[in-house]
């Protein structure tokens, strides 16, 4: 991944509904979203020049905007095309795309009524967060000292960005200390995600156990990966997991839209290894998401 700074590219980023020079798509320094975080997001990512499961990365940027008592000044279907056009405006094959809509600076004070919204987008490239051999060699964590919220303190089911200053803080120490990445517990003490992906666990009894997301999202690579194991006969087992119950698992993976299906090593003093289960739904994830862009290749390749 480039160490390029973010803000001095070349390229364009979708603003307000036009298309914006790079360097030139700013939002105001009095803006809501930047003061109080009244801001929402999404992570998604380009395969072959394909935006994977894009209707519902827009979707849930709406649902998330609702849940923050604001509404998009977009449809999905232009959210959509928005997405598309930058993609294709800025030539990526294989990449990230940043959706993110905020509280604008039209009312400043925590009421923000009047505010009004901003919506950009924006993408780069990005082929793989992790490589391959990396991945099976599987992430070294260790348990975050912060914990996810509950949902009567917070908008938990929203992918907003103020919940994610606790992951930033959690990843930080994690990194100084030499891990990769924190395990976040929630306000109960169970097992919840990591800092930017979910989690799950092949356990002794031969299924795979995963939390149930009551207090945190329930990823769309999440969904994906379910339905992926359910086709290989995988039993999925969505519930309240215990950290110490991490010593009867075998196998442990994390999923997200940046990580995909990463391998996990150790947690804490819990040791996994990375074996058929991890490989197996990793090459099948890597399959599925290839697969739309596959697709076209093989109908042009017919039609020609």
């Amino acid at each position: 991944m480039s160490l390029m700074p973010f803000d001095d590219r070349d390229g364009w980023i979708w603003l307000d509904g036009e298309m914006t020079p790079w360097r030139e798509a700013d939002l105001h320094i009095l803006s809501h979203g930047l003061h109080y975080a009244s801001a929402v997001f999404e992570g998604e990512r380009v395969y072959g020049g394909e935006i994977f499961k894009l209707t519902e990365h827009s979707e849930r940027l709406a649902y998330s905007a609702s849940l923050l008592d604001f509404e998009l000044p977009y449809s999905i279907a232009e959210i959509d095309q928005a997405c598309r056009d930058v993609v294709a405006m800025n030539g990526i094959e294989d990449g990230y795309v940043r959706p993110v809509a905020w509280r604008g600076s039209g009312m400043m004070g925590v009421s923000a009524q009047k505010a009004g919204v901003n919506v950009a987008i924006a993408a780069w490239e990005w082929p793989a967060y992790f490589s391959p051999e990396a991945r099976m060699r599987g992430l070294k964590m260790r348990i975050s000292d912060w914990k996810r919220p509950s949902p009567e303190t917070a908008p938990t089911r929203s992918k907003a960005a103020g919940l994610y200053m606790i992951c930033t803080l959690s990843k930080h120490k994690a990194e100084a200390e030499g891990y990769h990445d924190a395990l976040m517990l929630d306000w109960r003490g169970y097992v919840a995600e990591a800092t930017g992906a979910n989690i799950f666990f092949l356990m002794q009894d031969g299924k795979l156990h995963t939390p149930t997301p009551d207090c945190f999202l329930d990823g769309i690579t999440r969904r994906t990966v379910i339905d992926l194991a359910k086709r290989r006969g995988y039993e999925i087992v969505e519930r309240h997991i215990l950290p110490e119950e991490m010593a009867n698992a075998t196998e442990a993976f994390l999923t997200g839209t940046a990580v995909e299906v990463t391998p996990i090593a150790s947690i804490g003093d819990y040791g996994f290894q990375p074996g058929e289960t991890c490989r197996t739904l990793m090459d099948d994830y890597d399959a599925e998401v290839r697969r739309p862009s596959k697709q076209a290749a093989l109908i042009s390749g017919s039609a020609a």
